[in-house]
């Protein structure tokens, strides 16, 4: 469904906010279901812990390599471990399957208990969050490609193929380990390599600019 703002339901957006965007478009080659989290002033320790936990559990399940033939619903908690570590946890689904042209939520991909197991070449997305009711929400949506892993058995893991930085201004390193770290700044070096010569091609230079800002190691 489309969204059309009107002045009854519209409100100002502030910097003293956070904003959460699910956006998403249906191409010939694909359809796109990404979401992420931002903060332009300066958010709040809870705000900054939460949003930092829940990257970590996109990290955490996207990194994951895993048997073949394995449920979505059993590798599922990767995505939850960090919040619950600290008692946190969302009550929505990590993940769905993604059509190719067709719905943006396609059955029987996914990571419920019912889905169907794993394979490669499946689409799904990936996408743990935390809400405060009233006050705010985070979640960090990407879509992820199933792919045969570098095992020497016939493992699976993900590919990420959306390729839109992550919020700096709400993360604590410090809470990152230093394998996340490595995977976030591998993933910046796909996004450079991808997008940076496209939005040059296209002559978009202010937003060449901000995604060299936003993809630092």
């Amino acid at each position: 469904s489309t969204h059309s703002p009107s002045n009854g339901s519209s409100r100002t957006l502030s910097a003293r906010e956070m904003y959460l965007f699910d956006t998403g478009g249906q191409y010939l080659d694909g359809t796109t279901d990404i979401t992420r989290t931002v903060h332009w002033g300066e958010p709040t320790p809870l705000q900054k812990e939460a949003y930092t936990r829940v990257l970590m559990g996109n990290i955490d399940l996207s990194r994951l390599v895993f048997p073949s033939n394995t449920a979505g619903g059993t590798v599922e908690s990767f995505a939850r471990r960090a919040l619950w570590d600290v008692g946190l946890n969302y009550g929505h689904g990590t993940g769905h399957g993604i059509g190719n042209f067709l719905s943006v939520h396609e059955w029987p991909v996914g990571f419920q208990s019912n889905n169907v197991p794993l394979e490669a070449g499946m689409f799904t997305s990936i996408e743990p969050g935390y809400y405060q009711d009233g006050e705010f929400g985070i979640r960090i949506e990407d879509v992820a490609l199933v792919v045969e892993a570098q095992t020497e058995k016939p493992f699976l893991t993900f590919e990420v193929v959306s390729l839109v930085p992550y919020d700096r201004n709400l993360i604590d390193l410090s809470l990152l380990s230093p394998e996340q770290i490595r995977y976030l700044n591998s993933y910046y070096e796909r996004i450079r390599a991808h997008v940076g010569p496209e939005l040059r091609r296209q002559r978009l230079e202010a937003a060449y600019v901000w995604l060299q800002e936003s993809t630092e190691p």
